[in-house]
């Protein structure tokens, strides 16, 4: 049967056990008989059906999260983990997929690279249009479900989950996006030097990020919340 391994603070509403032993398909079914178990930890792990917002289960090292949440499928054998948030539940503290960022990275560079050689304004345009839906967070945005739909399903890389709150790298998608849109505005109207120097840049900085790690959008963001900004509320994290 499957697992359940309790974190410390929690163990107290679960008779004391580091590990427990549940029935159940899905990481719903099995949180379920958890809570069936061990009635006490329900407050402690649910508002109401919902799992709260600073509980994390993990799979196998995933956060099911960015799996397919309480429907996401276990095996007999599966080991579950119940990983509170830190400092004992701050909900602005999430898990970023790093691999999906770096898919959203390389894909601009490949498209703007292609878009330089096909010499074509239009597919500047549409990257600006990706970076635009990924930076409003919207679920159709083409580097989300590129990396959803065949990234991860056919195992070219695997999720890479580290804490973090995803506005300052939402915030880099917005710049990145206003840079091409002005590119392919420039290449349309013939300042082809403008245009494709600007593409540079969005170049440059997608590559500082993939390969260096280095957001410089995200800087900015911080930046901008020292000031005390109005709408940059989120602090890098120590």
């Amino acid at each position: 049967m499957a697992s359940i391994k309790i974190p410390t603070p929690l163990r107290a509403y679960a008779g004391g056990e580091a590990q427990v032993t549940v029935a159940g398909a899905t990481v719903g079914a099995a949180l379920n008989d958890l809570v069936t178990q061990h009635p006490d930890l329900k407050a402690h792990l649910f508002n109401g059906d919902d799992l709260r917002s600073f509980v994390n289960v993990f799979l196998d090292d995933e956060d099911v999260r960015f799996l397919e949440g309480m429907a996401t499928e276990i095996g007999a054998d599966a080991a579950l983990r119940i990983i509170p948030s830190i400092a004992g539940g701050n909900a602005n503290v999430r898990k970023i997929d790093q691999t999906a960022l770096k898919t959203g990275q390389l894909l601009t560079i490949v498209l703007l690279v292609t878009a330089f050689v096909m010499n074509s304004p239009l597919l500047v345009l549409l990257v600006g249009l990706a970076q635009l839906t990924g930076a409003l967070a919207l679920p159709y945005a083409p580097y989300k479900l590129a990396y959803e739909r065949v990234v991860k399903p056919l195992g070219i890389a695997k999720p890479n989950l580290q804490l973090g709150t995803p506005e300052p790298h939402r915030f880099a998608l917005l710049v990145g996006a206003l840079f091409n849109f002005t590119a392919a505005l420039m290449l349309w109207a013939g300042a082809g030097g403008i245009g494709w120097g600007l593409v540079a840049v969005v170049l440059v900085l997608a590559n500082l990020n993939l390969w260096l790690n280095f957001c410089a959008g995200c800087w900015m963001y911080y930046q901008l919340h020292r000031l005390g900004i109005p709408g940059f509320t989120q602090a890098r994290l120590s």
